[in-house]
């Protein structure tokens, strides 16, 4: 199975209500696909390790997994992208997760243009029937694709492209945006979606059969590139922030609430993680190979199936960091527990010896 996935939307949304489609995608020929079943990505619990900034320091202690990126249409080795590998690793606080992919490649970016930039891609399982191939994989034609004749189709799809994106600084949800009730992003475009198949795709809180208003886009992203001399502090101006063709590694990093409120909407646009469970999860990458811009459908994939996406539960390290503040507290409170005892002995003898002893015998003044 196969991720026609993430092919970025035609329009950035800035405050429309108007529903937007793509356009058809084409397999080269009949779909094969042969998933490493051993792959899976590990989120441990690891609260309180990183800063969402696109700086890959605080991910060092982290393990990650490196996976080669085959064209989504057409996942053949021959074919795969001549950067080099992507590394995902990912993590979570009991709170939000997290995730850093980091990619070579060298510096592109061309400021307003999101496709001579890099641009990546998460993409999760909502609904139990919804396949990589085909991105949900509702049989239902554009015109036919609702929330009713796809259900059980449902991905999520966070998309980054960061052709307006100073790198360094956090985009996605934004007050604005999330204040219409829609996922996109018009500042840094790392937008929220949902998708039923390639060509039936929307950002949350739009859809063929009307908009929700209490839609949100829960993700918060930054990116950076290992050639950048400045480590923050970047500005518009500065742009385009580095020399072209500097040879170096793309950092892109997120973050997201495990849970959101979509889960208590009808219809679910979000994916929500479960500590202690698995979810589905695929990842893509866009790069302008020789300066030339990317198309929609022209996107690298980690895998041609979903990849496993464990969501660690801490619990063992949190029993063990009990049971040794447990140990320590029994053992506090018996040394001050004999400590007392041994003080009221004492204090008991001070008393008896002190009654045992002669009283000190009274002599009148007038005998003196």
């Amino acid at each position: 199975m196969h991720l026609q996935l993430f092919a970025p939307l035609v329009i950035l949304l800035l405050g429309s209500t108007q529903t937007h489609l793509v356009n058809s995608h084409q397999e080269p020929g009949e779909w094969s696909c042969e998933p490493d079943l051993e792959n899976r990505i590990q989120a441990e619990f690891k609260p309180g390790l990183v800063t969402v900034d696109g700086h890959a320091d605080d991910w060092s202690d982290v393990d990650g997994l490196e996976l080669p990126l085959l064209p989504a249409l057409d996942p053949h080795e021959e074919h795969q992208y001549k950067g080099g590998k992507m590394t995902v690793k990912a993590l979570h606080d009991g709170k939000d997760i997290f995730f850093m992919l980091q990619v070579d490649g060298e510096y592109a970016y061309s400021k307003g243009n999101n496709k001579k930039c890099p641009s990546v891609a998460l993409m999760f399982q909502i609904g139990e029937k919804a396949t990589y191939h085909n991105m949900g994989g509702c049989k239902e034609s554009p015109d036919e694709c609702t929330s009713k004749t796809c259900r059980g189709n449902e991905v999520d799809i966070m998309h980054f492209s960061i052709g307006n994106a100073i790198p360094g600084r956090i985009y996605g949800g934004n007050p604005i945006d999330n204040g219409e009730g829609n996922g996109g992003d018009r500042f840094g475009h790392l937008v929220d979606l949902y998708a039923w198949t390639p060509h039936c795709r929307y950002l949350d809180g739009l859809g063929p059969s009307g908009n929700d208003t209490s839609a949100q886009n829960n993700w918060k992203g930054a990116w950076w590139h290992g050639s950048l001399a400045t480590h923050s502090g970047f500005v518009e101006e500065d742009s385009p922030y580095a020399s072209s063709d500097q040879k170096g590694t793309y950092y892109f990093e997120f973050s997201r609430p495990l849970r959101t409120m979509d889960r208590l909407q009808q219809v679910k646009k979000d994916a929500q993680f479960t500590i202690g469970q698995k979810s589905k999860f695929s990842a893509a990458f866009w790069y302008p190979v020789d300066g030339n811009p990317w198309h929609g459908s022209g996107h690298y994939s980690v895998s041609c199936d979903w990849l496993p996406l464990d969501i660690g539960s801490g619990s063992s390290g949190l029993v063990s960091k009990v049971a040794v503040s447990k140990s320590s507290w029994d053992g506090a409170s018996a040394f001050a527990v004999l400590t007392s005892v041994v003080a009221f002995c004492i204090s008991v003898f001070v008393v008896y010896w002190v009654s045992r002893s002669k009283a000190v015998s009274f002599t009148p003044i007038d005998r003196l």
